[in-house]
């Protein structure tokens, strides 16, 4: 399957949204298909042997609706379109408003009897009931050609057989305007008692309402997507790349940063941002990574370090070659999850997507039964239309008011609109959420996992001890070489090994390892000054330790469980290593030719931000876990320093997935938060994986969450955020259920029924213009969201 995202024009509500969507599942050969109001894009999933791109972008056109050229669907383009558009509504609403409030001060001024206003006698109704009627006419045009699109789009729709909300509209002005034309003509031919049937104001300011609130709408939108925006304006929109002169030297050119090509050289001078991803290859600088990392501190480069688009160099001239450009940067990648996030659907959308296919036509047979029933009714002279309103006049109202109040964009923008602003506030925060679903499933979460090297502690250990055996030796071992005449004299009693010599021997044989607590080890030995030896068969041994030969001697360093799996006599370093257990650190247990010879203990301190985020999170009922490869003293002593009462020690890499799945099978929804390759497996397997940004690529390509900043305040931080978000999700879907549900029987006449007054038409299309833009602010409140690290320094101060 292969996926590929189309921006689709020409949906105005969430019965668009549907029909696109069934139209595109109708293809055969595509999967799946999400289809986002708020974004204006369309997911799709197929099979490119069975179908082609071309054939499922004329499936969308069928159906009314336009897809976007691609160049035109880039993020500046359409921010510029959706610009251009917002400018097009404003100038429509300003017309329409302009003409409609001539028209309704016309309307109305002539049936109000308590107090005088200004009004032209030439066009008094009792009088020049003709003028009058023409008059209305002629401001109405304005107002209708105005809001063209809604008859264009909304009888076009009619006539491809799904009806949207522009179809409502369409079919209810276009009553009140045709009712009124006829009534003209009545005029016009000597019956002047039907200048009291004209409706042309209600279709007017009906029509400038719904422009006001698709205007207040399509701002609000664009709100929604200003992450993006900001995630684009951190890219420079040139770079200076030196070029062969021709001549044998060089020139500088600075080019747009769409022409650099990969091996490109590129200059950046202190001050400015660099382009795109590259490997330093001259110069020395410090680079400010603040906007992948989060750090404060700039980062030192030098030849051979990796430096990232948008990120700004601080003092020194760098040049460096182009790796990754285009969409391959990092800031590009960034941006495009953000993207994908935002054009995804939560499960809890599920229903409203449902209804919306079905509304529009349901609330047509609602305001056709409900119009031809009251016109039954009063005909039968069982109910009275109100005072000063003909059987027809009466029925019409009702028709209208039901068709213009009730409002599909409110259940279409409820919940993407939220998504959008959430998963941009995440972005903007370091916290890259990857779909609306793990979005949902982050508020339910009540367990969380964390992995202990590089998630909890700073994922550098160094070394603290080291313990020598006295009987401990090595026949073979390196320094045998340098012994002096009288010790090779005697080769039954080789020297004894000096502390510096075990870290020599256990550094040399941890060359090979890509295990922080290795790397710890030979970091340790270089940094004393002592040389490594060359290792011979080296095996790492997963969840225990390696093994190797080093000059012939045989080395195993690990921990308990390989001791005993060697059946390494270790009793003599088990009171020390466990001392050491109990302060916190790491015991390696190193072994040369089967007999054991001392202790390498090393340490990796907590990150400072591990315990207020696991304090947080406890106060939140969440339980947290740790899991982690070390002895259970080692992990016992960590834990107590984090508050974290339940761990799981001694799990080797490939049963940390089983561990989360029984934590699974006890009924916790589980998030799983690690770094390392070995944690990918845990990461899928939780209900939601979390991922350091620091960590390994595959570990951010695992997890539903990644958080760029590697700081695990930022783990409640997203919770927060997901409840805050699907309780914003909740109250717009109420709104939007609820405004529909009183709504329509209250413009269908249930109140006057009962004794109680009849909706306007005018005040129905009020309602329904800000149904949309309730729900749209109502989503902006995300904006305000803060993170756990800002709420903690609010509550210091």
């Amino acid at each position: 399957m292969q996926t590929q995202t189309l921006a689709i024009g020409g949906m105005t509500c969430a019965a668009c949204s549907a029909r696109v969507e069934k139209a595109i599942l109708k293809v055969g050969g595509v999967g799946n298909a999400s289809v986002n109001l708020a974004t204006e894009k369309a997911t799709v999933s197929y099979d490119p042997s069975v179908v082609r791109i071309t054939a499922i972008k004329e499936a969308v056109v069928k159906a009314g609706y336009t897809v976007l050229d691609p160049r035109e669907a880039t993020t500046d383009k359409d921010r510029l379109r959706k610009e251009k558009e917002v400018k097009t509504l404003w100038t429509k609403f300003i017309v329409a408003a302009s003409f409609g409030f001539v028209l309704l001060y016309i309307a109305m001024v002539p049936m109000i009897k308590v107090f005088t206003l200004p009004f032209p006698k030439v066009l008094a109704p009792m009088n020049f009931p003709l003028l009058y009627a023409l008059a209305e006419l002629l401001l109405v045009i304005p107002i209708i050609i105005a809001g063209n699109k809604f008859y264009t789009v909304g009888f076009k729709n009619i006539f491809h057989a799904s009806p949207n909300m522009d179809s409502l509209i369409a079919i209810g002005t276009s009553a009140a305007v045709i009712y009124s034309c006829y009534n003209l003509v009545q005029i016009a031919r000597g019956d002047f008692n039907a200048v009291e049937s004209l409706y042309f104001e209600t279709a007017g300011v009906i029509i400038a309402l719904i422009l006001l609130g698709k205007s207040l709408e399509a701002v609000s939108k664009g709100r929604t997507g200003e992450a993006i925006k900001r995630l684009m304006g951190l890219a420079p929109k040139t770079a200076t790349v030196i070029m062969d002169d021709g001549a044998g030297g060089s020139v500088e050119k600075e080019i747009p940063i769409d022409a650099v090509v990969p091996g490109d050289i590129i200059l950046v001078r202190p001050g400015a941002k660099i382009p795109v991803d590259g490997i330093v290859v001259d110069g020395q600088s410090a680079v400010d990574e603040a906007m992948l990392s989060g750090e404060s501190m700039p980062v030192d480069k030098k030849a051979g370090d990796p430096v990232y688009g948008a990120t700004i160099n601080a003092n020194g001239v760098l040049r460096f070659r182009a790796e990754k450009v285009g969409g391959d940067t990092a800031l590009a990648q960034i941006i495009k999850l953000v993207e994908d996030a935002q054009g995804s659907k939560a499960p809890i959308a599920q229903l409203a997507d449902v209804v919306s296919g079905y509304f529009v036509p349901i609330v047509c047979a609602i305001a056709l039964v409900s119009g031809i029933a009251w016109f039954a009714a009063a005909s039968a002279g069982l109910i009275n239309p109100p005072e000063g309103k003909t059987v027809l006049e009466f029925s019409l109202s009702i028709f209208i008011s039901v068709l213009v109040i009730a409002c599909p964009c409110a259940l279409g923008l409820a919940t993407p609109t939220a998504i959008m602003v959430a998963t941009g506030k995440g972005a903007e925060n370091g916290i890259l959420i990857k779909g609306g679903e793990a979005l949902e499933t982050t508020h339910k979460i009540n367990t969380i996992v964390f992995d202990k090297t590089g998630t909890l502690t700073e994922g550098k250990p160094e070394v603290t001890d080291i313990i020598v055996l006295d009987e401990a030796d090595c026949a073979r071992k390196p320094e045998a070489a340098n012994e002096s005449a009288d010790e090779s004299a005697n080769k039954n009693a080789p020297p004894a090994l000096s502390k510096d010599m075990l870290l020599q021997i256990a550094a040399s044989a941890e060359k090979g390892s890509e295990h922080p607590l290795g790397q710890a080890i030979v970091n340790g030995a270089q940094n004393k000054g002592l040389s490594l030896y060359n290792a011979e068969a080296f095996q790492a041994l997963p969840g225990r330790g390696i093994e190797a030969a080093v000059n012939g001697c045989a080395v195993l360093a690990g921990n308990r469980k390989l001791m005993e799996e060697r059946n390494i006599p270790f009793a003599a370093l088990e009171t020390a290593g466990d001392s050491l257990a109990d302060e916190g650190k790491t015991p390696m247990y190193i072994a040369l030719d089967g007999k054991p010879a001392g202790i390498v203990a090393v340490a990796d301190v907590l990150k400072n931000s591990s315990k207020d985020a696991v304090r947080i999170l406890r106060g939140m009922d969440i339980d947290v876990v740790m899991i982690t490869g070390d002895n259970k003293k080692t992990a016992a002593a960590i834990a107590g320093q984090t508050g974290i009462d339940r761990v799981l020690a001694e799990v080797l890499p490939q049963d940390k997935s089983a561990e989360v799945k029984k934590l699974q099978a006890e009924g916790s929804v589980t998030a799983m938060v690690g770094d390392g390759i070995n944690d990918a497996p845990a990461l899928v397997q939780a209900d939601v994986g979390i991922a350091i940004g620091s960590g390994a690529d595959v570990a951010m390509e695992s997890a539903d969450i990644v958080l760029m900043h590697s700081d695990i305040m930022d783990v409640p931080t997203a919770i927060n955020l997901s409840k805050r978000t699907i309780r914003i999700i909740k109250q717009n879907l109420f709104w939007a259920f609820g405004y529909n549900s009183l709504g329509i029987p209250i413009a269908a006449g249930v109140l006057y029924l009962f004794g109680g007054p009849l909706l306007n038409p005018i005040f129905a299309a009020a309602a329904m213009s800000m149904s949309s833009v309730s729900v749209l602010t109502n989503a902006l409140r995300l904006k305000r969201f803060k993170t756990a690290k800002n709420r903690k320094n609010s509550a210091k101060k």
